[in-house]
């Protein structure tokens, strides 16, 4: 159940800690502009504007706009999962229900925070050519599986993965319904994604 990584997004990975900072910029700027302007009227030359470096500045990591929400992508995903190791640093490995919560509140804390995450989250709007294995959900089902199989001491055996998967394709839904019913995330619905989450996950982790 190992999903295929997608092909890097960056044309040039920055070495030095300028064109590290200076790539950053690019990608806070992306995620800027994509709450005022929405994904299909991102431009590269409107993010090198914001960014306050030059347009070749941003061709030099990135070959057009859906390489660059791609990188902003995968920066989120990064930060979620940092954001979860956070969480569970704090949480006994005894009980996996809590962990479980943890990863749906970080979900959330970015959703309602983080610029650009409501309409790039861990994925261009776009499907991906790559194919299945670089689905966003895949991706992430992955990253959770091995933060979860490393704080409870579990085996990520095929049937882990795939209920895993599951439960991230259900709450990728509900969340979004969550959030279209109330921009905020309907604490309701909220609650229902919790509750889905513990009663399916508990047929493999209890």
């Amino acid at each position: 159940m190992d999903p295929v990584p997608p092909a890097h997004p960056l044309r040039r990975t920055p070495i030095q800690q300028r064109s590290a900072d200076r790539l950053a910029r690019i990608l806070d700027a992306c995620a800027e502009l994509l709450d005022e302007t929405g994904y299909e009227n991102l431009s590269t030359r409107a993010v090198a504007a914001r960014a306050g470096v030059p347009i070749g500045s941003v061709y030099r990591f990135f070959g057009n706009k859906r390489a660059m929400a791609l990188a902003l992508a995968h920066r989120n995903l990064d930060r979620y999962a940092d954001g979860i190791e956070s969480r569970l640093a704090e949480l006994p490995a005894t009980e996996w229900r809590p962990v479980v919560d943890a990863v749906l509140d970080e979900y959330l804390v970015m959703k309602r925070g983080v610029p650009g995450f409501a309409l790039i989250d861990f994925g261009v709007p776009a499907p991906p050519a790559e194919g299945p294995g670089a689905d966003p959900n895949h991706l992430v089902a992955c990253r959770l599986t091995e933060l979860l199989t490393a704080h409870l001491g579990l085996v990520a055996d095929p049937v882990l993965a795939r209920a895993v998967l599951v439960a991230v394709e259900a709450t990728d839904a509900l969340t979004k319904l969550a959030f279209r019913v109330d921009p905020a995330g309907d604490p309701d619905i909220v609650a229902e994604t919790r509750a889905m989450m513990h009663a399916y996950l508990a047929r493999v982790l209890d």
